[in-house]
């Protein structure tokens, strides 16, 4: 596993692309701050550039670094991350339009996996997070099923396949329901007063 994540690394900093274990399904990784990074993304998964791409961070600092997180965001980061959530925050200038689709705010995944936490950490960047299937594909719950073009893998077995809730923040409204969904509508509901 060592191998792979060195592998990865070396990669992602040539602006390649890598496929990564999360604690749902397989993601495709790109350097999220590298706009050729970003197109390899969008090329590779063959998806419209009206749809935006999220991105995946290791800690809650990086998450301030790419959005602006005000006191319930900060609250719900605390209480539901690291796990199988999507966040949308208004994203910080250094988040490129291409990832956002022109909406100026970002999908942040801080999935609990140990790989993709490591992988993310050592680049000290955010990565993409986006399936590693073709746009409509079947979700990528295992290697065999990761159908896009990349440069390297970190094969990690199984994974779950649940599907992540997405949440706006800003807006306080549940986007796609997903896991953990009751818990998520009581602190929006809590915060909504």
């Amino acid at each position: 596993m060592r191998n792979s994540i060195e592998r990865a690394l070396n990669v992602l900093m040539h602006d390649g692309l890598v496929v990564y274990p999360t604690d749902t399904l397989y993601g495709l990784g790109g350097d999220a701050l590298s706009d050729e990074a970003i197109l390899k993304v969008f090329e590779a998964k063959g998806r419209e550039y009206y749809k935006p791409i999220s991105i995946a961070v290791s800690d809650p600092d990086m998450i301030g670094a790419v959005a602006y997180v005000d006191e319930m965001a900060e609250e719900f980061i605390d209480e539901f991350l690291p796990g199988p959530v999507t966040v949308i925050l208004p994203a910080r200038k250094i988040i490129s339009a291409r990832l956002t689709a022109g909406t100026k705010k970002i999908g942040i995944r801080y999935p609990d996996h140990e790989i993709a936490l490591e992988l993310i950490s050592r680049f000290d960047s955010p990565i993409t997070a986006t399936s590693a299937n073709l746009s409509g594909g079947p979700d990528p719950v295992s290697i065999e099923l990761c159908n896009v073009p990349y440069d390297c893998a970190i094969n990690a077995g199984p994974l779950p396949g649940i599907c992540s809730t997405v949440v706006d923040l800003e807006f306080r409204e549940i986007i796609r329901a997903g896991v953990d969904i009751e818990s998520i509508a009581a602190f929006l509901s809590r915060w909504s007063c």
